[in-house]
């Protein structure tokens, strides 16, 4: 899209600020300075507005194939996410990034469905799930992972992420009641100090917020990943395998292995819940 002229002395109009934010919706304008201006003058929380990437194709075409598996499918397992997510999809004859063996033996006794979308926000999550990402599902079981994006380019820090991963997981509620759904804390990574330390607050945020939720269980499983000193390992990231890579953020599939590990306890209680009633609000 061509630079736009200056918009700042319109800013105070409260059309142009709807108009902003309705081509956020549209995903036509995307985390750009002036519509963190707008979300700032409109004291609207993009991070829980739905806001569409059709305007990228790659992403339209997987948003439209994951419409018709969806269709086709009876998943007891949902996972749904960002680009971590996505991963589970991946093969390879290197070990570290071979993640589907790893997959069919955690997961594939219950049809699992992968709905990870590399480079989502929570706000785009959201707007799948509002133009019908699992309309007609009913799983067991949906592992929400969630946050991590938000912190990058976006730059939305604890403040704005908890209420967007909550509108998630209030979204995946209302559309699939008697689902339960087991939300991960955001990973650790090696990008900045300060997404770490808003790493740190989303979590624990998240944990207080959910600790006596009926229909939620929160897991902060981020430790699995973290080496002696307490710092993410590059042996268990993807870019830990690169030369000269100072950006840790996807787990490998030795990370995704230590995870899924971690998780299958709690998982298997989940699938054993009865889903003949929703779970309560």
């Amino acid at each position: 899209m061509p630079p736009l002229p200056d918009p700042e002395p319109s800013f105070s109009s409260p059309a142009m600020q709807r108009r902003l934010l309705l081509r956020a919706a549209a995903g036509t304008l995307l985390f750009s300075p002036w519509l963190k201006a707008a979300q700032a003058r409109a004291a609207v929380n993009l991070a829980a507005t739905p806001i569409g990437r059709m305007d990228l194709p790659w992403w339209r075409k997987r948003f439209e194939a994951s419409l018709q598996q969806v269709r086709r499918s009876q998943p007891e397992l949902v996972w749904l996410g960002d680009s971590i997510t996505q991963n589970w999809e991946r093969s390879s004859p290197q070990p570290w990034a071979d993640y589907q063996p790893i997959w069919q033996r955690e997961y594939g006794r219950y049809q699992p469905l992968n709905l990870g979308f590399i480079g989502d926000t929570t706000s785009s999550v959201l707007w799948r799930l509002n133009h019908g990402q699992v309309q007609g599902l009913s799983p067991k079981v949906c592992i929400l992972l969630i946050g991590a994006n938000n912190l990058g380019r976006p730059h939305w820090g604890a403040h704005l992420t908890v209420p967007g991963i909550e509108a998630v997981v209030d979204k995946v509620h209302q559309l699939l009641p008697h689902t339960a759904v087991l939300l991960l804390g955001v990973l650790p990574s090696k990008r900045s100090a300060w997404i770490s330390a808003e790493t740190l607050k989303i979590n624990a945020a998240l944990a207080q917020r959910y600790a006596h939720s009926p229909f939620v269980t929160f897991l902060n499983v981020g430790h699995v990943l973290l080496d002696a000193q307490g710092q993410p390992d590059p042996a268990l990231y993807l870019e830990g395998h690169e030369a000269h890579q100072t950006v840790l953020l996807h787990p490998d599939a030795q990370g995704m292995e230590r995870i899924a590990q971690a998780i299958a306890p709690t998982l298997d209680k989940l699938m054993r819940i009865s889903p003949d009633r929703p779970m309560s609000p």
